[in-house]
């Protein structure tokens, strides 16, 4: 690297881009409900695997999610396009959903797996539990991927 020159961000203390972060968070309002997720941030594309574990379950393997690509729309920047790679009833809408906002706020591509479970949340998996999942996972990784 030539003098002076700036160096990527780190991640993980690593100074190449694509290493996976790996995080994991617990929900303000859902004592023991933890969402961990490994993102990739590429030049080109996001590539993020989601999925939850609860404290008193121990360490559970959690069933397989869907999995989602979004992409821009070039002619209608406000409607990223998205496809189902592989659907799992209970999961497949949250993804989906997920992967259309980081196209929005990050302008990439974006593969999207999860199997984010809330039903162990305090209400049960309610809306506004689920609303507070989605806000703080689409906060984090905005945050990861600008570095």
């Amino acid at each position: 690297m030539a003098a002076g020159a700036r160096a990527k961000p780190l991640a993980n203390g690593v100074h190449d881009e694509s290493q996976p972060i790996e995080l994991a968070f617990q929900l303000p309002h859902s004592p023991g409900l933890q969402v961990n997720l490994h993102l990739t941030v590429k030049a080109t594309s996001i590539l993020l695997f989601l999925t939850s574990t609860q404290a008193e379950s121990g360490q559970v393997t959690a069933p397989t999610g869907s999995f989602v690509y979004a992409m821009p729309d070039r002619y209608q920047p406000s409607q990223p396009m998205s496809t189902v790679l592989y659907s799992m009833p209970s999961s497949v809408d949250f993804t989906t959903r997920i992967a259309k906002v980081l196209v929005r706020r990050l302008q990439k591509p974006c593969y999207v797996g999860s199997s984010v479970n809330l039903s162990g949340a305090m209400g049960g998996g309610s809306v506004d539990e689920e609303m507070e999942a989605f806000r703080s996972i689409i906060d984090v990784v905005c945050k990861q991927a600008h570095g």
